[in-house]
């Protein structure tokens, strides 16, 4: 998940989520016992679809450092361009492939919901995730639809 604008816009405060809340990666669970560890650095995403939900979570939370922490350094940008006017809403999973215990590679296909001002979107991705000194970290984008 890559939205990139060329214009600086004015800083906004990102949502503020609680341990409590529930968390945005749509798992039924709270944030804190979700993505938040994972943002936290208090564990590390098991699987690539966990780290894909996580790096939402990440977006909805504007949480720069944690997407580049967990961007393959061979890809990874210096910089994350987070547009404050854009809210993120809803995340569906569309499908896996891999991207287990047991696997070195996975990919995620998914559907991101968002809102900029009084317009609605949707962004969909299939993005590829690798383990990375023992980790598993996003690559790249194989596709947009």
């Amino acid at each position: 998940m890559s939205r990139r604008r060329s214009t600086p816009r004015a800083a906004a405060p990102a949502p503020r989520l609680l341990p409590s809340s529930p968390c945005p990666c749509g798992l039924p669970a709270a944030y804190g016992d979700c993505c938040g560890r994972y943002h936290r650095g208090q564990a590390a995403a098991p699987t690539a679809e966990a780290l894909m939900r996580s790096r939402y979570s990440a977006f909805v939370a504007q949480d720069e450092a944690y997407l580049l922490r967990s961007w393959h350094p061979d890809t990874r940008p210096d910089a994350v361009d987070l547009d404050p006017a854009l809210r993120w809403t809803g995340l569906e999973v569309l499908s896996t492939t891999e991207g287990g215990a047991f696997h070195a590679e996975g990919t995620v296909a998914f559907r991101a919901h968002y809102t900029e001002g009084r317009e609605e979107g949707v962004l969909t991705e299939h993005s590829r995730f690798v383990r990375h000194e023992g980790a598993w970290v996003y690559v790249d984008a194989l596709s947009f639809g």
